[in-house]
């Protein structure tokens, strides 16, 4: 299988590199602030050297590998500040999708949705944080989906991408799952109820939170 991703410089080589290294990121794989060295990285995900340095470029745009002048690449670090101003960002597009869902939803997504919301109140009391941690992703990527709002989506999917390592510590943190656990239940309850209203203020109230827990 790697060696048909091995296409000298084509673009089918950037794409494999660009994909495995940015699921590496994502899946927290590689640490803030660590090195990415091209050449390691083209024996890694079996590319030619240029192809990894294609895919670096490309991550950089997406904000999730920063290039620092005569010292390489590395992953990027995402300050507090960022992750707030970020998450500001979010409470407006997330907002405007969970208003579009609750009015385009069908049943059959709206019982999706209440489904995720009964595993998360199982996680929770079975205190498995890291199940309610992808739970919570996996809400909002539902919500995003049902909105149907494609411009909104790209550009959450931008921005969700630069905060893995803040989701997933204030996953860790003692106490958070139970808060956001009843923050995520009114927003299926009102997109539920096909309230757009309701579900946007829902959704504002939760990312309200997420910024003071961010900043605590």
């Amino acid at each position: 299988m790697q060696k048909e991703a091995r296409p000298g410089t084509g673009e089918q080589a950037k794409q494999h590199a660009l994909v495995q290294l940015r699921q590496a990121i994502l899946r927290g794989e590689m640490a803030p602030a660590q090195r990415l060295v091209e050449n390691e990285l083209a024996e890694q995900f079996g590319v030619t050297r240029a192809s990894a340095r294609a895919a670096l470029i490309e991550l950089e745009s997406e904000g999730l590998v920063e290039r620092i002048r005569n010292r390489g690449s590395r992953v990027r670090v995402v300050t507090v500040e960022e992750a707030v101003a970020i998450t500001e960002c979010r409470m407006a597009l997330e907002g405007l999708c969970a208003a579009k869902a609750a009015v385009l939803a069908t049943d059959d997504q709206l019982a999706e949705l209440a489904e995720l919301g009964a595993a998360m109140v199982k996680a929770v009391a079975d205190g498995e944080p890291v199940t309610y941690s992808e739970l919570n992703h996996e809400v909002h990527a539902r919500i995003r989906e049902f909105s149907g709002q494609r411009t909104a989506v790209e550009l959450l999917e931008r921005l969700n991408a630069q905060l893995v390592r803040h989701r997933f510590q204030l996953a860790l943190r003692p106490g958070r799952a139970q808060q956001s656990l009843s923050e995520h239940l009114a927003m299926i309850e009102a997109i539920g109820a096909r309230d757009p209203q309701a579900a946007e203020a829902a959704v504002r109230a939760h990312l309200g939170s997420v910024i003071e827990a961010l900043r605590d």
